[in-house]
């Protein structure tokens, strides 16, 4: 069996990696098709170091994120309470239902704060009252904030 060979990707490779990856492939795939479409080079000591720096970087780089999620949780939960409005029906049933787009409305008006309505879970809403929502700041990151539904 032919032994591998280690390069380090420029572009993503399906089924391969990422662009700085390093990986290990067959000498063929590697001269044949990889080095000279210019999906990957060799390794060197330069490259290498270039990886461990542009890891390195990335790694910051989400640390602050996950920092600034931590900041902007707090400031949602200091807050704590978000009021929504919706149009009444009989027995205290509302028109419609609370959905997650509304949540992130008023949390962007009251905050200035943008947050992606595809990170929210909200409960089934159809009357008024006080429920607890998600919001899905970071992959490690959530709060927790409560709405308040009330009549027009």
């Amino acid at each position: 069996m032919a032994k591998q060979v280690q390069l380090v990707l420029n572009k993503e490779v399906f089924k391969l990696g990422k662009a700085g990856d390093l990986v290990s492939v067959a000498p063929g795939y590697a001269r044949n098709y990889l080095i000279p479409q210019g999906l990957a080079v060799p390794t060197t000591p330069g490259i290498l170091k270039q990886v461990e720096r542009r890891r390195e970087l990335e790694r910051q780089r989400l640390l602050e994120e996950k920092k600034e999620a931590e900041t902007r949780k707090t400031a949602l939960e200091t807050i704590g309470r978000f009021t929504i409005e919706k149009q009444l029906g009989e027995n205290e049933a509302i028109f419609g239902t609370v959905t997650n787009q509304d949540v992130a409305d008023v949390i962007a008006a009251v905050t200035k704060q943008e947050v992606d309505r595809r990170g929210i879970t909200v409960p089934e809403i159809h009357k008024l009252g006080s429920y607890k929502v998600e919001v899905k700041l970071h992959p490690e990151v959530s709060a927790v904030v409560e709405v308040q539904v009330t009549a027009k």
